[in-house]
């Protein structure tokens, strides 16, 4: 315990320079898709190998062809014609959210046509060989304190485990939410889907069998849910916070990004009225008055570090127990997104 309050001491300290720093909005680059190294991704083959019930259920969702047909389609092309985009299933600007681009030498090509395990998890190169290797034992074998290292150096590596519930969620939002300006006001690209983090995770694209050898593909537990949504929530409010505070003019790309936050604001709200958490309340103190105006983009920018600092440490300090209030707010089962993922 004392270690993880020096830990968030120190980050708040760090995080409240960054809040208070002179860099203008236009200094801040954002993430448009994942954002790995496309010349560490070994290819969703290499996962499968052992990971062949999570596999099955994946070739199952529309991750598993999510560019087949972009390029064919008409709003595919129109998009491509406006950003003068020659091949859809070459360029970086659309294989990094419809597909998993792999670099070898000078050449990138699609390592697969759809949303892979290293799109979500990060790229593999680094940390494949130890997060699977047991150290050095049989499966089972293992003590708690190697099985701990272990994870804590695929980690490290780059590898972003289910536990990572805010790295997670700020993946997927980096698609699901469109942070590219000139593709939304000149592309014709929509500014996002209606993405929330508890109903798009567990519904088709749920793969929690690997502990159960594809016996079953349970629905994360309570206070995992619990998590998603809060998580989710500041997480797409960060970096839609951060697209508007970036915007270059008044097109449909800040205009529809700035209702996306009025909404989150809401959702948010409803939070800190269920439960009673330091983290989120500072959240809501840094928003609650804040205007969509882009006259006011060095606010957003000061409101979208604050967002930074509360959820980062929401996601240490809160492991989803004592969350209950916000229980009436999550997705309902019949709310998740697609049919019911399988088993295999």
């Amino acid at each position: 315990m004392h270690s993880k309050l020096l830990f968030i001491t120190l980050l708040i300290i760090t995080l409240t320079g960054a809040i208070h720093s002179t860099d203008k909005p236009s200094d801040q680059a954002l993430p448009t898709g994942p954002g790995f190294d496309p010349a560490k991704v070994l290819g969703p083959v290499e996962c499968i190998e052992c990971h062949k019930h999570s596999g099955g259920v994946w070739e199952q969702t529309p991750h598993h062809e999510s560019i087949t047909g972009v390029h064919r389609s008409k709003e595919g092309q129109e998009i491509a014609k406006a950003m003068k985009i020659k091949r859809i299933t070459r360029e970086s600007l659309c294989i990094d959210c419809h597909g998993t681009a792999q670099r070898s030498g000078e050449k990138t090509t699609l390592s697969s046509n759809g949303i892979s395990c290293e799109s979500c998890h990060g790229a593999a190169a680094d940390w494949m060989k130890r997060h699977g290797e047991f150290s050095g034992k049989e499966e089972g074998e293992e003590t708690t304190e190697e099985i701990a290292a272990r994870w804590k150096e695929s980690e490290a590596a780059g590898m972003l485990r289910p536990s990572m519930i805010l790295e997670i969620a700020r993946n997927c939002v980096s698609c699901h939410v469109v942070p590219h300006e000139d593709l939304v006001n000149t592309g014709g690209h929509s500014s996002g889907s209606d993405f929330e983090l508890v109903s798009w995770s567990q519904g088709i694209v749920r793969h929690n069998n690997f502990y159960s050898k594809g016996k079953d593909n349970k629905v994360a537990s309570i206070e995992k849910r619990r998590l998603f949504h809060i998580i989710g929530i500041m997480a797409e409010m960060e970096i839609v916070l951060q697209a508007v505070s970036t915007a270059n003019g008044k097109g449909d790309y800040a205009v529809k990004n700035a209702k996306r936050f009025i909404a989150l604001r809401k959702k948010l709200d409803a939070v800190n009225k269920a439960i009673d958490n330091p983290q989120i309340k500072e959240a809501m103190e840094a928003i609650a008055n804040l205007k969509m105006s882009l006259k006011k983009q060095d606010a957003m920018a000061i409101a979208a570090k604050q967002i930074t600092a509360s959820v980062v440490a929401f996601a240490v300090l809160n492991d989803g127990s004592s969350l209950e209030g916000v229980d009436p707010l999550l997705a309902k089962d019949t709310d998740y997104r697609g049919a019911k993922p399988g088993t295999q």
